[in-house]
């Protein structure tokens, strides 16, 4: 079993899990990149999406994408509150589209021993259902190729955090994390988490979060693309979170689990941005491997492919 995980105030928690749990991968074949984003079904309409389809090299749309660099918010905590060890940068060997129709992050070692990656978000901040419909959240993402011991610290994610935390760095986690997919020193697994309510304890039990994780259907998670979509449904009473894998539900989160004050103050704001990142080492990788990640083992320079970020609407 891992040690126990330190309580840290931070927009990405640790989320206690055991290696072991993680189902092994199984040998079916990925799926191809898709070029664009999938039509919505009949009676959705899109509401954003980026399908990354810039020449090699390029970095994501300024217009559409804010890149975060260094170990923290100016103001917020250090280390991005998580302990993970790794510079942001806006460096094209760390972040960049790879002429395919992907995003590449991909973090570096370099020869001083430091370890450099990237973290984007979305500019718009408002990601939020309209009463009465459903929002669907959805990337095709490949996790960085890597297991074993060369996996020790990676920690890929796609997730969302609660627009009053822009600016503020002291709000969370009662203004709301969603975590579509993160995954911690290359095991087959997906975790799902919600973040909410209050640090330490709480109604989401932080730091570590509402959450579970799965492996991935067929491919494992590490050498195929596969599809992580969140959906937050306010078309039923009471309202529901919902978390899919290749459209297979793992968790869910509804209403009538926490309070209506917590409730309120994770969707009452104005929305959600969205985040990309690959961290390095943390509270999550360490405690799940027992030991301070990475470690001389750690392979360099494994990407996170992401084919496209799509955001649709019910309605």
């Amino acid at each position: 079993m891992p040690h126990p995980l330190p309580r840290l105030h931070s927009p990405k928690a640790l989320k206690l899990a055991l290696a072991a749990l993680a189902a092994a991968p199984l040998a079916i074949a990925g799926v191809a990149a898709a070029a664009t984003p999938p039509p919505p079904p009949a009676g959705w309409s899109l509401v954003w999406s980026d399908d990354f389809t810039g020449p090699a090299g390029a970095p994501p749309s300024s217009g559409d994408w804010i890149v975060d660099t260094g170990h923290g918010y100016p103001g917020g905590p250090g280390n991005w509150g998580t302990g993970e060890i790794q510079r942001y940068t806006a460096d094209p060997a760390n972040i960049g589209q790879d002429g395919g129709g992907n995003l590449k992050i991909t973090p570096i070692r370099g020869t001083s021993g430091e370890w450099t990656s990237a973290r984007i978000e979305t500019r718009r901040t408002d990601f939020k259902p309209t009463d009465g419909r459903v929002l669907r959240i959805e990337g095709r993402i490949q996790m960085p190729d890597v297991t074993g011991d060369g996996a020790l610290g990676y920690w890929p994610a796609f997730w969302a955090l609660g627009s009053p935390y822009r600016g503020n760095y002291q709000n969370w986690p009662s203004i709301g994390e969603f975590d579509f997919m993160e995954n911690v020193n290359g095991i087959n697994s997906v975790w799902g988490t919600l973040h909410c309510g209050t640090n330490p304890g709480g109604p989401c039990n932080e730091t570590t979060g509402l959450g579970t994780n799965r492996a991935c259907p067929g491919a494992s998670c590490q050498s195929a693309m596969h599809t992580y979509r969140f959906e937050w449904d306010r078309s039923v009473s009471p309202n529901q979170l919902r978390w899919y894998v290749d459209g297979q539900q793992f968790h869910s989160v509804g209403q009538n689990q926490l309070d209506a004050a917590t409730w309120d103050a994770m969707t009452g704001h104005g929305g959600y941005f969205l985040l990309l990142n690959v961290a390095m080492g943390g509270a999550f990788p360490n405690g799940v491997s027992g030991q301070n990640t990475p470690t001389a083992a750690t392979v360099s320079g494994r990407p996170m492919l992401v084919d496209y970020v799509a955001v649709w609407q019910s309605g």
